[in-house]
């Protein structure tokens, strides 16, 4: 008789830990999602040294204009003067901005900030297009920024104006 307990015992502690590991098996090994969390954006990212370049695209209308829209990030205890390059069909563009430590620069985001447009620019939407960011001796970091139309509701006030500064502004 006793064997029978124990034996029901042994069962039910087998069925337990088969009913356990059913349960949580298929993520007992897997990886945490929160481990390698990412931003969720339509831009690309990058770093230059102290400068975080985030959600970085550009907007383009029905003309041959597009609006860079980019957030700058110094993680820096003093400014830095960044260079931000392109080429278009209307030639090589490149403008310079200055970012403050600990204050982002928010570039071509909202209807009134700061904008940074393009002329001759003919990449369509859907596509990529190369930027390049740099300051001072860091090496710089050239990303393929996502082409976007200003079609999309998000993006509807971003439009670039028809006769755009040539992005040669300076901050």
């Amino acid at each position: 008789m006793e064997a029978l307990v124990r034996g029901r015992v042994a069962a039910s502690l087998v069925l337990a830990a088969s009913v356990i590991l059913g349960a949580t098996g298929c993520t007992l090994l897997s990886p945490q999602d929160t481990v390698g969390m990412q931003e969720t954006h339509n831009g690309v990212s990058g770093e230059v040294g102290q400068i975080s370049v985030r959600n970085a695209l550009l907007l383009t209308g029905d003309g041959d204009e597009a609006n860079l829209v980019v957030t700058l990030v110094n993680t820096d205890t003093k400014s830095h003067r960044v260079t931000i390059k392109t080429d278009t069909d209307a030639g090589p563009v490149s403008s310079i901005v200055t970012v403050e430590p600990a204050s982002p620069l928010k570039i071509g985001g909202q209807p009134g900030s700061r904008r940074m447009q393009f002329s001759g620019f003919t990449t369509p939407a859907g596509s990529e297009h190369k930027v390049y960011f740099q300051y001072g001796d860091q090496t710089g970091v050239q990303l393929s920024l996502p082409v976007l139309t200003t079609q999309l509701p998000e993006y509807s006030t971003l439009t670039p104006t028809p006769a755009p500064v040539s992005a040669a502004a300076t901050n």
